[in-house]
Order: C-alpha cells, then sequence, then structure tokens
C-alpha cells in the first residue's frame, strides 16, 4: 500500500522542497517507489533545484487536457516526479473541484511505495485538500517566531477541517538541539493548549551550508 506523506509548512522558506526532495532521493536510494509531486501549485521549485525544464507541467493537466501521466518525467535519479507549474495565477486559485480531480488521479499511476507531496505554505484550499488526502504529515518548522505562529495557523485549519491525525513535525535550519527542542516544545504547549489534535517530534536538521550550495548547482 502506497504511503503518502505530506511535506508541508506554514510559512515559507522554511525548507519543504529541500526536505521533500532529499527525503524522495534517500527512499529511492533504499530500493521504494517513489514519485514525488511538487505541490505548491504556482510557484513550483522542484525543478529548479534539479536543473530540469521539462516540456509539460501542471498547467498542461488543468489547462490542455493532459493527464498526470503524460507529464510524469520517469526515473530522474531513481525517483519519479510530477512537475508543478511557475507564475500562472490561475493554477494558484484552483477551484476545490479542480485539486479533488488531481487527487484523484493519483490512483491512475504505477504503485509507488511512497508518494511525497511537496505543498505550498500556508494554509490555502489546495494545502489542506493536500494535507487530508496525505497518511502522513510532516510539517516543516524553524525557531523563528514567524514560523512557529504560521505552524500553528496551519494545524489550526487543519482541525477546523476535520484533522484527527497527529503531524510530525521537523525542525529545520537550527543551530543546535536545545534550540530545536525549544522551538517543538513552544508549538506543542500551544497546540495542547488550544487545539484537539496532538503533534509528535520526527526530526532535527541543523544548519548546513551544502543546502545553499546545493541550490545554487541545482544539485541535491
Amino acid at each position: 500500500m502506497t504511503r503518502v506523506i505530506a511535506v508541508t509548512g506554514g510559512k515559507g522558506g522554511v525548507g519543504k522542497t529541500n526536505i521533500s526532495l532529499n527525503l524522495a532521493l534517500v527512499l529511492a536510494g533504499m530500493g521504494n517507489r517513489v514519485c514525488l509531486f511538487d505541490a505548491d501549485l504556482g510557484l513550483a521549485n522542484i525543478n529548479v533545484l534539479l536543473g530540469i525544464y521539462p516540456e509539460y507541467d501542471l498547467e498542461d493537466v488543468i489547462l490542455n487536457q493532459k493527464s498526470v501521466a503524460d507529464i510524469l518525467i520517469r526515473d530522474y535519479q531513481g525517483i519519479d516526479i510530477i512537475p508543478g507549474s511557475s507564475g500562472v495565477e490561475r493554477l494558484a486559485n484552483l477551484t476545490q473541484q479542480e485539486i479533488d480531480r488531481i487527487v484523484e488521479s493519483f490512483a491512475t499511476l504505477d504503485a509507488y511505495d511512497y508518494f511525497i507531496l511537496d505543498t505550498s505554505a500556508g494554509i490555502s484550499r489546495s494545502v489542506i485538500s493536500f494535507c487530508l488526502a496525505a497518511s502522513d504529515i510532516a510539517l516543516v518548522i524553524t525557531p523563528e517566531p514567524t514560523s512557529l505562529t504560521d505552524a500553528y495557523a496551519l494545524l489550526k485549519v487543519l482541525c477546523f477541517n476535520g484533522f484527527r491525525g497527529a503531524p510530525k513535525i521537523i525542525v529545520n535550519q537550527c543551530k543546535n538541539t536545545s534550540v530545536a527542542s525549544a522551538a517543538y516544545n513552544k508549538l506543542k504547549e500551544v497546540v495542547q493548549k488550544y487545539l484537539t489534535l496532538d503533534i509528535v517530534p520526527l526530526g532535527i536538521i541543523v544548519k548546513d551550508k551544502k543546502f545553499p550550495e546545493a541550490v545554487q548547482r541545482q544539485q541535491p
């Protein structure tokens, strides 16, 4: 059975796309069949991180009657990729029916062990829909107060939309474990006080100069 993981975050710039891409590559390297979907519908970045420029992308699915299978980039460094679209306002404001059609189209693809959704930041309709469609949510935060505030806002909206799981928290871009623990505990305290869901720690990623270097080189 396919495990669907939504990598999301309340605030932009917390590192969702780098984490999604590297997670996909590591899982594929372990022998799993992995599909990575660039679900930041209006500002896709996975293809930029890889230095690839696909002939077709999600814009063609929504506006030009292509299927998801038609735009699929197959076996790129061991993973399949569904490329999003960038700079297309129409895709940033899809109707619920259009989002549902995208989610339903995943069932037409080959069987995967892992299906990773790299969502956009924030609390848009598409973010909530993709998170609700996932079996696991990996919520990326940083120690910044704005990141924690926006992560709580996302959890609040998910809760109001009927989500009853336990999102897994990744603390990214932190100096050390004590800083990461403080950020996680601050978020957990507010969630326990005001929401009816729980969060669990997944892990931390300390600041690493190799990440910005990889972005510049367009190589994971």
